[in-house]
């Protein structure tokens, strides 16, 4: 039973779903999962992936399927709602499907854009538990990360208070010398706080730390959030927290997690984190929650480890890619795919006539005010100027030799007119295209969806990535700059040009992956950049070197890792009844 999404807000849709939400022992049942691979928590559970990848690795996998997005706005364009729609419109239609979406972070959640649970009858539940923590995972990643943090500073202050013959026999440490104006890494907190942007740590005397300038970061942007994303198993996740790059020598040499002795103890804290967390749509299929990566930082996917169990368990596994085929897409196409060896058939990119009239020229769209006129009412100039956005990714999904299907994600002011335009330039660049009202109807209204997903995954496709490995650094950013984004060329500064060359002449970095560092908003580096910008060329002012993950960051425009908080945050409007401990007003 679909609700009325227009009167009800999207934690009273889940309060009313949760009333036939299937327990932790009704999914084992469900699913046809054994007793211990089930791990209750709660209303919720996690599943043990190691027992189910060995008890299932002879199933052949399901259909496995993507979901993108063209260029948003800084709204977003509703990729968990379709995410969560396709698996409820694939669930009317009587299919075996389940999902993999990112845990949100706190940031968000507490700040403007929302909880990334999906919303009106395309909603995964419970809300609550979802938005405010869920199985604990963000909070793993801050004390393993922050710990690392800790042995960093701990051992520079009983660097400097001690001389060498001190340090060996009271703790059998080497001197590391860590430069104080190299320290790569920052602590980590999952709110959007621009005041810990810049920080002055250590203040006091010789026993309060080792007194520098430092930093935090967004827990979701940490670099252990990333290796979450890839990682194949625990062994994995052991050996890569040992490697991250905490800081640099007074010789220019890396010091690492290893180095610090403290790799291990970070992998202990986050030994629960490694199992997907089960969770429900408002329809109730299964839907795996798994790692949070900001998609213009790092991969943006939910994690490998998911995937692999849903192509197992389900027939159709859909999995959400972060942000638009520009940077989620690419990110999922060359990097998770070759690091799971998994092929997609594939990719649904979500479309709204708001985000193509922004393209064509709208005005401008900002979080937290109300849309303007021109994004309300029928504009069929400014679908038709935007429609170029659509096609370049459409482009860019074909480019992978994947079926592309763009999902028309239907608000209620969207005309027919302007639907049939969009219509007529997907199919004519080669895209099945499909409206859905998953949002306002749930499944029902996410049918002509799933078929044309269904139809598409009949066709057999042939995925190809951009590049090869043996491919340079440089080469590879000059070809996903042309291919992906549009660009005419590539710019170096000249400290990134160097460090560029200096990580193509080590052979340590020859396998590692390119993660290209830009803005979400625009597929240049230049939010302001609307729609297909032309005669542009991507700058790169530096290469983020994140050696526990093995991602080579080449960074175009300026990016924060620590987002900041509105004048109107949705904190305001949360509330807990007293008498019975729920949650109100979560979006």
């Amino acid at each position: 039973m679909a609700y009325d999404a227009t009167v009800l807000k999207d934690w009273q849709i889940s309060e009313e779903a949760e009333k036939n939400m299937p327990t932790p022992w009704e999914w084992q049942e469900k699913l046809g999962l054994q007793k211990d691979e089930i791990l209750p928590m709660g209303r919720l559970c996690k599943l043990d992936f190691m027992k189910i990848i060995d008890r299932l690795k002879d199933r052949p996998d399901g259909k496995y399927v993507e979901v993108t997005a063209i260029t948003p706005t800084p709204l977003g364009e509703g990729k968990s709602t379709t995410s969560v729609g396709l698996m409820e419109g694939l669930g009317k239609r009587g299919m075996n499907v389940g999902g993999a979406l990112r845990q949100p972070s706190g940031g968000p959640t507490m700040n403007v854009k929302g909880t990334a649970a999906g919303g009106g009858n395309a909603l995964l539940i419970p809300m609550t538990e979802f938005s405010l923590g869920l199985t604990g995972d963000i909070n793993d990643i801050m004390n393993a990360h922050n710990l690392a943090m800790v042995a960093m500073t701990a051992r520079m202050q009983h660097e400097r208070n001690y001389n060498d013959e001190q340090l060996a026999r009271l703790t059998r440490m080497r001197r590391l010398d860590i430069d104080p104006t190299r320290v790569e890494m920052g602590w980590i907190i999952d709110f959007c706080a621009q005041a810990l942007r810049n920080i002055i740590i250590g203040i006091g005397g010789r026993t309060d730390g080792f007194m520098m300038q430092s930093k935090f970061g967004i827990a979701v942007g940490s670099e252990l959030m990333a290796i979450l994303a890839i990682i194949k198993d625990l062994a994995d996740m052991k050996e890569r927290f040992n490697n991250i790059t905490v800081a640099f020598d007074k010789s220019g040499k890396p010091v690492t997690t290893g180095d610090l002795e403290v790799g291990n103890a970070m992998a202990a804290f986050m030994r629960n984190a490694i199992n997907p967390t089960l969770m429900s749509t408002a329809e109730y299929q299964p839907c795996l929650v798994h790692a949070g990566p900001f998609a213009n930082i790092a991969v943006g996917q939910s994690s490998i480890i998911a995937d692999r169990i849903g192509l197992k368990m389900f027939d159709y596994h859909v999995t959400e890619s972060g942000f638009a085929a520009d940077i989620g897409f690419e990110k999922f196409w060359n990097v998770k795919c070759r690091y799971s060896g998994l092929k997609p058939h594939v990719s649904v990119l979500t479309t709204t006539i708001r985000a193509l009239k922004m393209h064509g020229g709208g005005p401008k769209v900002v979080a937290g005010l109300a849309l303007p006129d021109a994004y309300t009412k029928e504009n069929l100039g400014l679908v038709e100027k935007g429609i170029e956005n659509m096609v370049h990714c459409i482009n860019i999904i074909r480019k992978a030799g994947i079926n592309p299907v763009v999902c028309i994600n239907a608000f209620h002011t969207d005309t027919k007119d302007e639907i049939a335009l969009v219509r007529k330039y997907a199919e004519k660049a080669g895209a099945r295209c499909a409206l859905s009202e998953h949002w306002a109807k749930g499944g029902d209204g996410a049918l002509e969806f799933a078929d044309a997903v269904i139809d598409a995954c009949k066709e057999d496709n042939d995925f190809k990535f951009l590049y090869p490995l043996e491919m340079k650094l440089r080469d590879r950013v000059a070809l996903i700059a042309k291919e992906v984004y549009g660009a005419d060329g590539v710019s170096w500064t000249p400290e990134a040009e160097s460090k560029a060359k200096m990580l193509e002449g080590d052979p340590k970095y020859a396998d590692y992956a390119t993660m290209m560092v830009k803005t979400h908003l625009s597929l240049s580096h230049d939010p302001v950049l609307k729609g297909v910008p032309k005669g542009w060329t991507l700058p790169i002012r530096d290469v983020l070197i994140y050696s526990g993950a093995k991602f080579l960051c080449p960074c175009a425009g300026t990016i924060t890792l620590m987002p900041g908080t509105s004048s109107n945050p949705a904190f305001r409007r949360i509330d807990i009844d007293t008498k019975t401990g729920k949650v109100s007003g979560l979006f």
